[in-house]
């Protein structure tokens, strides 16, 4: 599906502008007729339809969505994303083992009904209290416990202030200023003391699962035996990267040349040790204007980005032969480190991550057998 390019930016704040003036109706008076007829025609400018058609596209794009929720939170409305959280990244220096809530694998209504559980606690209005107090201060995370403490002390604000970061990997420490709550305070509120999130290729997962299911296949049932799930066991969990790399006849290699990818390919990018460390999906390609859409789920990224977002790269249409790897190709998503003072990603962008290591071939890009075959079905009308 082509799209005009100045589409792209806008779409992400056009939805959630419509989704939070449809809640704020919700709460308020009775609504007459009229204002029910409102809403309805809001909720249909919201459709995913309106901007990406009824293919795949719009499917992806409904998947994404899944993973945002608006709420009003201290008189303000907040699009919440599901934050990042990836089993075993932070425990180096714990002694007891711990984990993220659903391992980095569970759905997002699964990661909803507990956040907004959490959202509702008394500890959480505590802390929007704290932090809505007037007083600069140093809030720290401990995530073995899931608790929180404030720090009051000058030397401790002054040590922040100056660059000197006094956290650690399961000890997070944030500088704020006391002035409000936003949405990166509830996404470190859902991180630290929740143990609330999802990881990359989890991420990937229930996206493509939501694609195969709208396309007619149960991607669990259908990739069970080849994830290596028992009966019972959910096969998300088993859907890591190391899968999406393999040579499984139900992974379908893709040649990383802009003119070979669809919508749904997902793109591995590769760690130092020669495996792949990071997983992304791509949403949509306009070979008219030269813009991939691609959706992912990380913690390296700017502040307000942290968690499932969604990310640009850009091309010469006159080229589309050209490849993922190639350096005149513009990566738009920048790579910062999940809390400020933590050590940073030694990648300034995904481009630079999706060529690096080339000595074990650098990134790849691959699609799922059994999603290529759903699509099928939804680009023709097959099924819904």
């Amino acid at each position: 599906m082509r799209i005009k390019t100045t589409f792209f930016k806008s779409i992400v704040s056009v939805r959630f502008t419509v989704m939070a003036f449809v809640l704020l109706l919700a709460f308020s008076a009775p609504l007459s007729p009229a204002e029910g007829g409102d809403i309805s025609r809001l909720a249909a400018f919201s459709d995913p339809g309106r901007i990406w058609g009824s293919g795949v596209e719009r499917v992806l794009e409904e998947a994404y969505r899944l993973f945002f929720q608006t709420r009003i939170i201290e008189g303000r409305v907040m699009n919440l994303r599901i934050p990042f959280a990836m089993n075993y990244e932070r425990d180096t220096l714990t002694e007891e083992p711990w984990g993220f809530v659903g391992g980095g694998k569970a759905s997002p209504a699964f990661l909803w009904e507990r956040i907004n559980t959490l959202l509702d606690s008394e500890d959480f209005r505590k802390y929007t209290e704290a932090l809505s107090s007037g007083r600069e201060k140093v809030i720290i995370f401990d995530l073995p416990s899931q608790t929180w403490t404030v720090s009051l002390d000058p030397f401790d604000i002054a040590r922040m202030r100056a660059g000197f970061y006094q956290g650690l990997p399961h000890r997070p420490h944030v500088l704020h200023s006391g002035r409000g709550v936003d949405e990166a305070d509830v996404y470190n509120f859902l991180f630290g003391v929740g143990l609330l999130g999802i990881d990359c290729s989890g991420f990937v997962w229930h996206v493509l699962s939501h694609v195969a299911a709208a396309g007619g296949i149960d991607l669990g049932r259908t990739l069970a035996a080849a994830l290596g799930a028992r009966a019972g066991q959910d096969p998300a969990w088993f859907a890591g990267t190391s899968f999406f790399n393999s040579r499984s006849p139900h992974v379908i290699p893709v040649h990383d040349e802009i003119r070979n990818l669809r919508p749904a390919d997902i793109l591995l990018f590769r760690s130092g040790d020669g495996g792949m460390g990071h997983a992304a999906v791509i949403q949509s390609i306009d070979f008219s204007a030269g813009v991939i859409r691609y959706l992912q789920c990380t913690d390296e990224a700017p502040w307000a980005q942290r968690g499932v977002h969604d990310s640009f790269i850009y091309f010469d249409p006159a080229f589309p032969n050209v490849s993922l790897s190639d350096p005149s190709l513009v990566w738009t998503k920048q790579r910062y480190p999940p809390f400020p003072g933590e050590r940073a990603s030694p990648f300034t962008n995904d481009g630079d991550r999706f060529r690096a290591f080339a000595e074990h071939g650098g990134g790849r890009v691959v699609r799922l057998r059994a999603v290529s075959q759903a699509i099928e079905r939804i680009n023709s009308g097959g099924v819904r």
